[in-house]
């Protein structure tokens, strides 16, 4: 397996753990609990736009990759 599809792969497991935390904080009734939530999400949230950004440099440098 590429690192470009590795990244991919990666990507797609992170925009699953995001959709995961934010349909918990959305059923959460501790408002507390619903912030740490909500706080975590934006963070997966900031990981994954950086794993695009290098997923964009390694399809740049390696264009047969684009695409995988």
């Amino acid at each position: 397996m590429t690192i470009s599809a590795q990244v991919k792969q990666t990507v797609a497991s992170l925009k699953g753990v995001q959709a995961t935390l934010e349909t918990f904080a959305l059923s959460e009734e501790n408002q507390e609990a619903k912030a740490i939530l909500s706080r975590n999400t934006q963070r997966i949230n900031h990981v994954i736009r950086d794993m695009e950004k290098r997923l964009g440099v390694l399809e740049f440098e390696e264009p047969q990759y684009k695409g995988f």
